[in-house]
């Protein structure tokens, strides 16, 4: 027979009512500290784009020869005036050699007015000595009938040369009178392009699938062999060939720099130890850094014949497993501020600078790594490990040291995207002085993203490059990865006008910058367009063309830039170009108002202890978003705003087909090749139907958040409405571009799922309704105290608010009161967690009904053959009270309102995270005084059975999380939830991208264990 206690007074659960509720107002504070969403005005630097007006092209000089000294560099220069006049229409003058390259032409304008281009005949090329200025300052000057080109050095000759080239491809006058006899010098000494699409192959297969999220750019991977002779020469020469090209392209705009990929994959450490000792003898690495240098070095060299620093980019820590191995060995791990380490690296640099000689130096950076940056056909990989500001002094100092003595130059990237104490480096001022202040070395160069982040639209201009003491670098990037992967025009010279002039006007210290052509996210998930090489590259070939000019003049006109690409890509007509220039003035519009929404992306945002960028709806490069967490965020930022947000999406499309009609109407026989104009008209058809898709979407998105918000019907009828047209446009986006591989199709998967559940929301509502007031009914069936089942409604209210009165329930004696006592809790308790999950998350519904499952289980056992009446009774009155507890924040708009009140409601979700979790906490209190008070237990036992209860499912579930892998259960939980984006786990990683500690599953499931082994100790004694 149980025992049965005299009930208690209630004073002591008082006590514990208390520190509940002192625990959820705690676990609420860390929440929303945790959240933390919060917005503030962003000075985003307003554009002004206009087109140039129509030309009419300047004539060619009527050239017939160029007299050239006989130099490699100036020969192919010369080769680019030659293919400029061609290009014209003319005859090809003849080169003819002038001897070595000291020879210098005459100098002086004949006369006092203007040059007369149409009696020059030669052009004499040299080098002038005594011009002064920098080795690449130049002179144009016409002598009757010559045209001289002098410089200061090769370089300078070069660079005229190349200049007059352009000015006669682009159709403007070869030699404007106030550029006649004028030394021309570059504004910034240091013009540096990535690699381009030098090592990559336009692979139909490789790019089908769209979802290849690899950020490895490792230019040289695919001529990579297993074993001896380690590298494919085929491979080699069609790299080279590559190599060779982009060099002369990019020396031809203007470019004196090249950054390629690399560093460990060249370095043997033969200088470590007795050379032997991190790679042993017979290893592999060391024979093919031998072969790859011997392979790579005279491809990368050509760079340097052509005039171009050469720099090895590299992120830290780069490593192998022998590398890893030795500094376990002697170091203990990778600690990064031991300066042991960094002098294994050192030895590396400077073999590598003895095996290269060429390379001027070696960039790097410390905010990006791991397996998703790792190349195929080797075991080099990289590891997040400089974190610290001591450990970034530790690395400069350590590197500069090396490259100083052997005349090399460092140049670190700020880029370091929230990774540890030096996270907002590159964003913040201060942390910019704290970290790199008083690290002064003129071998070092730090480059920055001209942006307040990355390469968005929407940002403010980046402050650390307003000040600084060091050498400074502003990086740009041509192919917008976040804006179509330059597969829409996006004409951004205005825009780097604007922050190069803001630079340069703040800091003397800026004096370079470094233009991507290609690189910036996966290298396989956008269109397949390959610079230089495959796909319509000549559109954001247009902001690496103006980058360079700008770099030499910030004061370009970027109208005139823009005019002059369109005259040398497209077409010699001045209606066509005056065209082309209108569309593309309207391109930095469209895209800013088509891919953002305006009133959130031009807010500076918080949220999750991260900066979320602008463009949050889609979450990285082409995936837009259906995440609660993401769209409920950019309405309640939005605000009052949402019909001028909704309106921007419209706007985009007129922009679009504005552009669209503009170049549509120009004559096709005013084309120079039929492919291009084709390209572009079909570039600007995707753009309308993109544009529409994602307006149609951000409707449906914001009238849902809307609805959710407010509860209006007319927001709810025009969100059911929107959500027509988003499938409508949708359905039409996939079937057009789902197989085009140059304008690949949007992947709408992450909206669909969160629309799914958007559908569901009104009906889970009225479920939530229907289910409080069946809960309802049972309160009412237990206050009236007699009936069908009144015993077992009795127990379940006392047992949610006065526990200390269950134990002296009578026992029922019918078995419908001993069915519904655990029958009814356990119905709701599913029930509700199906509502607020949609019906649609399994995940979620086998981790809480899990936890609840063997918690039950466990104290069921506990009581052993005594009548468990009691027990079911105090259990299922707490789980009743928090099903109601969910149920009413989910009867007004569905899980989509709960979810909403969550994200942008800081007081609800305060105050209903402290009652849940209150309540949460309740169950274990209410567990212990029903097996104190009704089954005997002694005081020791109850709460020590309790903590086993507690400490089994928290063991259990947190083992079988630990055995699928934290990443992959967040990444099925969430996929069904649609808290967070969809994409992050598939480009990111949650728990990277969080900060959650992989190995959180095995501490939860060791404090389980520990509960209960606590549990049963406690337990033990007499009862």
């Amino acid at each position: 027979m149980a025992h049965v206690a005299q009930p208690r007074r209630p004073y002591p659960l008082l006590v514990a009512v208390a520190i509940v509720v002192a625990l959820g107002a705690a676990t609420a504070w860390a929440v929303g500290d945790t959240l933390g969403l919060s917005h503030s005005p962003a000075a985003v630097p307003g554009e002004e784009a206009v087109a140039a007006p129509a030309r009419t092209p300047a004539p060619v000089p009527p050239l017939t020869s160029l007299v050239v000294p006989d130099n490699p560099r100036l020969t192919k220069a010369a080769t680019a005036v030659a293919d400029a006049v061609v290009f014209r229409g003319r005859p090809r003058p003849v080169l003819a050699p002038a001897g070595s390259a000291t020879t210098a032409p005459g100098t002086g304008t004949a006369g006092g007015g203007p040059p007369d281009l149409s009696a020059v005949r030669t052009l004499r090329a040299g080098v002038l000595a005594a011009l002064g200025g920098t080795p690449e300052s130049y002179r144009l000057d016409v002598r009757g009938t010559e045209l001289a080109v002098q410089g200061g050095d090769v370089a300078g000759v070069a660079a005229g040369m190349y200049q007059l080239a352009d000015r006669i491809r682009s159709g403007v006058e070869a030699l404007p009178p106030a550029d006649t006899g004028r030394v021309v010098t570059p504004r910034l000494g240091l013009r540096l392009t990535d690699a381009g699409s030098v090592g990559r192959e336009p692979d139909p297969a490789a790019f089908a699938a769209g979802d290849d999220y690899g950020l490895n750019t490792d230019v040289v991977a695919s001529a990579v062999l297993p074993r001896a002779p380690w590298v494919d020469a085929a491979a080699v020469a069609r790299i080279d060939a590559q190599f060779r090209q982009l060099v002369d392209h990019s020396v031809a705009q203007g470019y004196n720099g090249i950054v390629v990929p690399g560093f460990l994959e060249y370095v043997t450490f033969a200088t470590v130890g007795d050379g032997r000792a991190v790679y042993p003898p017979g290893d592999p690495h060391v024979d093919r850094a031998r072969a790859m240098v011997t392979a790579f070095g005279p491809v990368f060299r050509y760079a340097e014949d052509m005039g171009m620093k050469v720099f090895l980019l590299t992120d830290m820590l780069a490593v192998s497993p022998p590398v890893e191995a030795y500094l376990t060995r002697t170091v203990g791990g990778l600690d990064v501020a031991d300066p042991r380490l960094w002098a294994v690296y050192q030895a590396g640099l400077a073999e590598l600078f003895e095996s290269m000689p060429f390379v001027d130096g070696l960039m790097v950076r410390i905010g990006e790594g791991g397996e998703v940056y790792a190349g195929t056909g080797w075991d080099y990989s990289s590891r997040l490990a400089v974190t610290t500001e001591a450990s970034v002094r530790a690395m400069l100092r350590a590197l500069l040291d090396t490259a100083g003595p052997a005349g090399k130059e460092i140049i670190f990237r700020t880029w370091t995207v929230g990774v540890g104490a030096v996270g907002d480096l590159h964003t913040n001022p201060e942390s910019y002085a704290q970290v790199l202040g008083g690290l002064d070395d003129p071998h070092l160069i730090v480059s920055t993203k001209y942006t307040l982040g990355d390469f968005y639209s929407h940002l403010p201009l980046n402050t650390t490059l307003l000040g600084g003491g060091h050498r400074r670098i502003v990086e740009f990037q041509a192919r917008r990865e976040f804006e179509g992967f330059g597969s829409l025009p996006n004409d951004l010279g205005p825009l780097h006008r604007q922050a190069l002039r803001a630079f340069l006007a703040a800091n003397a210290n800026v004096e370079g910058v470094w233009n991507w052509t290609q690189d910036g996210g996966p290298l396989r998930a956008g269109p397949m367009s390959l610079y230089l090489r495959a796909g319509f590259w000549q559109l954001y070939d247009l902001n690496t063309y103006a980058v360079g000019r700008l770099a030499w003049d910030p004061q370009a006109d970027p109208a005139q830039v823009t005019a002059d690409w369109a005259y040398r890509t497209f077409s010699a007509d001045p209606g066509t170009v005056a065209a082309i220039g209108q569309a593309m003035a309207l391109s930095r519009p469209a895209v800013t108002r088509g891919l953002y929404i305006g009133p959130y992306a031009d807010r500076s945002v918080r949220a999750l202890g991260l900066e979320p960028p602008p463009m949050m709806w889609i979450f990285e490069w082409d995936i837009p978003t259906g995440d609660s967490a993401a769209q409920d965020s950019i309405y309640a930022v939005t605000g009052s705003r949402v019909d001028e947000a909704i309106q921007e999406g419209t706007q985009a499309v007129a922009l679009a087909r504005r552009m669209r009609d503009l170049v549509a109407a120009t004559d096709p026989a005013t084309w120079r090749d039929a492919e291009l104009r084709g390209r572009f008209t079909a570039t600007l058809d995707y753009q309308v139907d993109l544009f529409e898709t994602l307006s149609a979407y951000r409707t449906m998105v914001l009238r849902h958040a809307q609805w959710l918000d407010t509860g209006a019907p007319a927001a709810r009828h025009d969100w059911r409405r929107a959500a027509a047209a988003y499938q409508d446009a949708r359905d039409a986006h996939r079937q057009r571009y789902h197989a085009d591989l140059d304008l690949p199709a949007y992947n709408f998967t992450a909206a669909d799922l969160g629309a799914r559940r958007a559908d569901r929301d009104p009906a889970m509502a009225w479920a939530a309704r229907a289910l409080l007031a069946s809960i309802l009914l049972v309160l009412l069936l237990g206050l009236r105290g007699r009936g069908f089942g009144a015993a077992a409604a009795r127990g379940l209210l006392l047992g949610a608010l006065r526990p200390w009165r269950v134990a002296a329930l009578p026992t029922p004696r019918t078995r419908a009161d001993r069915l519904m006592v655990w029958l009814v809790p356990a119905v709701v308790l599913v029930a509700s967690r199906l509502v607020l999950t949609w019906f649609a998350a399994p995940a979620h519904l086998l981790v809480t009904l899990g936890g609840w499952a063997l918690f039950a289980l466990v104290v069921r056992l506990v009581v052993g053959r005594r009548d468990p009446f009691h027990l079911w009774a105090a259990l299922g009155g707490v789980a009743l009270l928090r099903s109601v507890l969910l149920l009413a924040a989910l009867a007004p708009r569905g899980p989509g309102g709960y979810w909403f009140a969550f994200w942008t409601a800081p007081g609800l979700r305060a105050a209903y995270v402290t009652v849940a979790f209150a309540a949460f906490c309740w169950l274990f209190v209410v567990t212990a005084v029903v097996l104190r008070d009704r089954y005997g237990l002694r005081r020791a036992s109850a709460v020590g059975l309790t903590l086993t209860a507690v400490g089994v499912p928290l063991g259990a579930l947190s083992a079988l999380v630990s055995a699928v892998g934290l990443e992959r259960a967040l990444t099925v939980w969430n996929d069904q939830l649609a808290l967070l984006p969809w994409g992050l786990s598939r480009i990111l990683g949650i728990t990277v991208y969080l900060g959650i500690p992989a190995q959180l599953p095995a501490y939860t499931a060791t404090a389980g264990i520990a509960l209960v082994a606590v549990g049963l100790l406690l337990s033990l004694g007499r009862e």
